[in-house]
């Protein structure tokens, strides 16, 4: 079988980005000059090849991604990783981490930012939200937190042991709930 074979599922450009962004080269960086190419798996079946050189040291990169059977759909200002089903990229640690990334990177008061500045500020906070909406798609119907085997990458692993409470539903409900009221003050 071909690495193209067992190439993970990205349920959305979007997603694979985000997921090469937090793969980085072993020299430490993660931009690449990515040329992207589409393959056919055998037996059928779609995969996108995202393939480059390392910005800073040359070294080859490559990923490969199965492609979903259906796009995922969003509307104009909405961001969306993927559809219902969870992640097969990261795991819940590193969609939380994400979240906070995005989130801490924008100004607490964003009705004084030129309009450029808010539309990227608008963006980082909608896809905060949105992290938040795929760490909640690893939450087993019923349970009211993220299992620990939701999370296997380091980054993952150390955020659920130094504050496993963040993985609790009723916390990240609140938490994306306060990303999308703030939301509102961009409108």
């Amino acid at each position: 079988m071909t690495a193209a074979a067992r190439a993970p599922l990205a349920r959305s450009s979007l997603e694979a980005h985000l997921y090469m962004d937090l793969h980085p080269c072993a020299c430490g960086q993660s931009r690449f000059d990515r040329a992207s190419t589409v393959l056919e798996l055998p037996g059928g079946g779609l995969c996108r090849r995202y393939a480059g050189p390392c910005a800073r040291c040359g070294a080859p990169r490559e990923f490969l991604f199965a492609l979903p059977e259906r796009p995922v759909e969003a509307e104009a200002d909405e961001v969306r990783y993927g559809g219902p089903d969870p992640s097969e990229l990261l795991d819940a640690g590193e969609w939380l981490w994400v979240a906070d990334s995005y989130a801490r990177s924008v100004p607490a008061d964003p009705h004084r930012l030129p309009e450029p500045e808010r539309r990227l500020a608008r963006t980082r906070l909608a896809s905060a939200a949105a992290a938040i909406d795929e760490v909640l798609r690893l939450v087993p119907a019923g349970s009211d937190h993220v299992p620990q085997d939701a999370v296997g990458s380091q980054v993952g692993t150390s955020m659920y042991h130094r504050e496993p409470g963040r993985f609790r539903v009723q916390r990240l409900v609140a938490v994306r709930e306060a990303y999308r009221s703030a939301l509102r003050l961009f409108t």
